[in-house]
Parts: C-alpha cells; sequence; structure tokens
C-alpha cells in the first residue's frame, strides 16, 4: 500500500551523551490526532510542577510552529521532527528537568530512535491507544474531515500509516478513563520503573 522507503543511518555518538540524572527521565506519548496525548500531557505537567519537579512539555503542534516549521509530513520529515524532539528531550533530561512529550511518532523506528538518543532507562514510552473512531468523532482541529476529503494526503491512520508500539510502552485509553485517571496510571508506572533503577519493568492495559 505505501512505498517502501529506506531508512537513513542513524548511529549516536554514545560519548557525547552524558547520562541523565538519576530521577529525570521522558515521557514520549505516541497515538493518533485526537488520541488526548496533549490533554494528558499539560494534565501530567500540571500536577508535576505542584509537586515542586521541574518539568516541561513538548507539544508536536506546538514545535512545528517553531523548531520544526521547516519539516512538513513526509516519511523523512517525520523522522527527523522525532529525532529533533529527541535530542530537546535529552539536553533537558541533562539539566535535569522531566520531560513530557506529545507527538503523533507514528513510526516504530523512529521512537526507537527517540529511545537511542534519550536513554532506555529514561525514555517511558506511553500509547495513548484512544480507538480510532474515538478520535475522529472528537476531531479537535477538523484534521480527519479534511483527509476524509482528500485535503491532508499525508494524515497519520488514514492515508498513512500508524505502528502501534508493543510491549515497550504503557497503553492509556482516555476514551474508558477520565485524564486524572489515565494521569495517576502512568505516574504508578513511572515509579514502579525509578524503584528498579530503570531496568525493564512495563505495564499494560
Amino acid at each position: 500500500m505505501h512505498a517502501s522507503i529506506p531508512e537513513p543511518p542513524y548511529a549516536p555518538n554514545a560519548q557525547r551523551l552524558a547520562p541523565a540524572p538519576s530521577g529525570v527521565f521522558t515521557i514520549w506519548m505516541t497515538g493518533l490526532s485526537g488520541a488526548g496525548k496533549s490533554t494528558l500531557a499539560q494534565h501530567l505537567l500540571d500536577r508535576m510542577q505542584q509537586e515542586g519537579r521541574a518539568s516541561y512539555m513538548l507539544d508536536g503542534d506546538v514545535l512545528r510552529d517553531g523548531l520544526s516549521s521547516d519539516l512538513g509530513f513526509s516519511r523523512q520529515d517525520r523522522r527527523e521532527q522525532v529525532r529533533r524532539v529527541a535530542h530537546v528531550a535529552r539536553i533537558m533530561n541533562e539539566a535535569g528537568v522531566a520531560v513530557i512529550v506529545a507527538l503523533v511518532s507514528p513510526y516504530r523506528a523512529d521512537r526507537l530512535m527517540a529511545r537511542e538518543i534519550i536513554g532506555s532507562g529514561a525514555m517511558h514510552e506511553v500509547w495513548v491507544c484512544t480507538p480510532m473512531h474515538v478520535c475522529q468523532a472528537r476531531d479537535p482541529k477538523g484534521l480527519y474531515r479534511r483527509a476524509n476529503a482528500g485535503q491532508l494526503p499525508a494524515m497519520t491512520g488514514v492515508a498513512d500509516p500508524y505502528e502501534p508500539p508493543g510491549e515497550e510502552a504503557l497503553w492509556i485509553d482516555t476514551s474508558s478513563h477520565d485524564v486524572a485517571a489515565c494521569a495517576n496510571r502512568i505516574l504508578d508506572a513511572f515509579s514502579i520503573q525509578a524503584c528498579t533503577n530503570g531496568n525493564d519493568q512495563h505495564a499494560r492495559r
């Protein structure tokens, strides 16, 4: 259905990446447009800041107005968007700031690249797995309406694929639980990881 696109070679320079301070992390939220990533990320940010934790949110739509204003939605541009966001998250983690990323990031290979940049012990992947029909019904930016009318040829989930994460991610469905309950599940899952010094402990729905 989609043409095969060769992946550009990528090899992070481990010697240039300092380890993030203990207890600092990046929560990387992936999922379809309308899944609730930004709303959930903002709620988590508010919670963490109220608790006195230095934290920041990197929202894909906001970044496309600045850092990534030169990028479109081709396969290569989507990968470059993930690469840039991951490096910003890594730099902020090294400075002691917890980061919450809200980014469609539809390709597994790109999310793996982000994990390599940020560090497997610091990146906590969350798949906001709200069903497609719910995302389309919400359609807060009118993107699905435009995509179904043929006006957005690269819309993820309509014309372009979304590759779901596997067991490496925490699954959160915002159509089944309210935002506070979803945030609690994420924070609880991260607490489990923190207690095991970053070992691979993952929760699933």
